[in-house]
């Protein structure tokens, strides 16, 4: 398993001086140590979870990205209990994203299971990018997506301002 943290530490729940110097400085933040802590915890007991590479998570207003590796994001989507497993660990929603991807890629990796059908941006005068999903079928208060939650974690994580379209090609 590879963290943020040392595993030692992730197994102990104890930072060494090291570790909590990261944390000090700002390399690491308090959702990476806890995040690491809880998956070495979850992997005494699973072995698909002691496999995974943990890159960062961050804490958006109750909710929880973790980037992770690609092959650990296609483990856990394909095993609904070992989803179930990592959210019943944290106190707000997980959201899982590959690490190092472009903007375009998060922002699908946040939509999953649904289709996004296009993804464009636009320089608006000012230097602020504008961003727009266009997302397949239309909104209904079943929609599988928070898709509020959606435009909060990529402005905090990306500073991207992103705009939800539906499309419903079934009309």
């Amino acid at each position: 398993m590879k963290l943020p943290i040392c595993n030692f530490d992730a197994k102990n729940a104890v930072l060494c001086p090291q570790c909590e110097n990261k944390v000090e400085t700002g390399v690491l933040t308090k959702a990476d140590v806890n995040a690491s802590i809880k998956l070495a915890q979850l992997a005494k007991s699973n072995n698909e979870i002691d496999s995974f590479t943990l890159y960062s998570c961050k804490e958006i207003e109750g909710n929880f990205v973790l980037s992770l590796a690609k092959n650990d994001i296609m483990i856990i989507r394909q095993s609904r209990t070992l989803y179930r497993l990592l959210q019943g660990q944290f106190s707000g929603k997980i959201w899982l994203v590959e690490a190092d991807e472009n903007d375009k890629k998060f922002i699908e990796d946040l939509f999953f299971p649904t289709k996004i059908l296009s993804i464009n941006s636009v320089w608006a005068p000012g230097g602020v990018q504008k961003t727009k999903a266009v997302v397949s079928g239309k909104w209904t208060p079943r929609f599988p997506i928070d898709t509020q939650k959606v435009i909060q974690i990529v402005k905090n994580a990306r500073n991207l301002d992103i705009e939800i379209e539906f499309e419903d090609k079934r009309a």
